[in-house]
């Protein structure tokens, strides 16, 4: 049953909704692929899984380079397991410049949670995509809730725009921080700050300690500055210790409460709806600029004018009028 015989996308969404693992593993390899034939059965996939969508925690998790994020998930990751949830980790990887491929290995660096009945992790390329997130980690997410797991976690690379963009497609958006690097508020953007839902600090244990609760209240006075995202929320500031398992149901007790307050004044609801009509916009323009760099008309005329406009002979802004001119000449 190689990928490329499997046609008919019934199978893959009884796959799905059956909990066979192996058919959510393929139909996200669908999902990513970049195949007109592959892009086409996965939407039809994913339209006839919708139904089965939503009623998941959805939870982006950044964090400095240090902070012990794989550590953290698989410790989190695990208790959720024994409290008899379902969890989906989509792990964003760097790209190979090369191949395109995934270049950190998840599994390997959470090795419990990769043999746990009730864990599924996806490490996946970035394939370039604006902040490291990987183009299809929506419709990955929602296969996923599609499948069973009731809290899917997405793990960013933590690098250039990454934590906005996940912050953009979750319900819950924690920042994983540590203390004793220096001047703490020097180590995460404003940006960050204020798409935050709770910042934790890690390795909160042995000598760091202190140091962790003086980041802490560091954090707790920088948050003071801003305006909250939500009415309805203050994003607090936790400490934990991955390795000691020390704080991690805290954060999960946060997380429900937080899930809890947005859903009892409808935020949560039109927040989700929000989310989806941003994403309709991002692949609407996606499309239109593919769209574009592929119009016989553009391919035509492009390389002149960009040599054109490099060698100033014709100003930026001109050039880009030429070239909308030049295809609504073309209708």
């Amino acid at each position: 049953m190689a990928l490329s015989m499997l046609k008919d996308p019934q199978e893959y969404v009884e796959g799905v909704l059956s909990q066979d693992r192996l058919l959510l593993a393929r139909t996200i390899t669908l999902i990513e692929s970049t195949l007109p034939a592959h892009q086409e059965l996965a939407k039809n996939i994913v339209n006839q899984l919708l139904p089965y969508t939503g009623k998941g925690v959805r939870l982006g998790i950044t964090g400095v380079p240090g902070a012990g994020k794989s550590t953290y998930i698989e410790s989190f990751g695990t208790m959720l397991t024994e409290m008899d949830h379902r969890i989906a980790v989509l792990a964003i990887d760097p790209s190979s410049t090369r191949s395109g491929g995934s270049i950190l290995g998840d599994k390997t660096r959470m090795e419990k949670l990769a043999v746990n009945s009730r864990a599924f992790i996806r490490p996946s390329p970035s394939s370039g995509t604006l902040g490291g997130v990987g183009r299809k980690t929506r419709e990955t997410m929602l296969v996923c809730e599609a499948a069973g797991y009731d809290v899917v976690m997405i793990e960013t690379v933590g690098v250039g725009q990454s934590e906005t963009t996940v912050a953009s497609m979750v319900d819950f958006f924690l920042v994983l921080m540590i203390a004793g690097a220096g001047d703490e508020l020097q180590g995460i953007k404003k940006g960050v700050l204020e798409v935050a839902d709770a910042i934790v600090i890690n390795k909160a244990d042995g000598d760091n300690l202190i140091r962790a609760e003086m980041a802490q209240k560091e954090y707790q006075a920088a948050l003071h500055m801003l305006m909250p995202a939500s009415p309805n929320w203050n994003p607090p500031v936790l400490t934990c210790s991955s390795t000691e398992h020390k704080g991690i149901d805290k954060i999960w007790e946060t997380i429900l409460d937080h899930k809890n307050k947005l859903t009892e004044a409808g935020e949560m609801a039109e927040k989700r709806k929000g989310q989806a009509l941003d994403w309709m916009s991002f692949l609407l323009d996606e499309g239109l600029r593919q769209w574009f760099y592929t119009n016989p008309h553009v391919v035509k005329i492009l390389p002149q004018l960009q040599q054109d406009t490099a060698d100033g002979l014709i100003s930026p802004a001109a050039a880009a009028d030429s070239l909308l001119a030049h295809l609504n000449n073309k209708k």
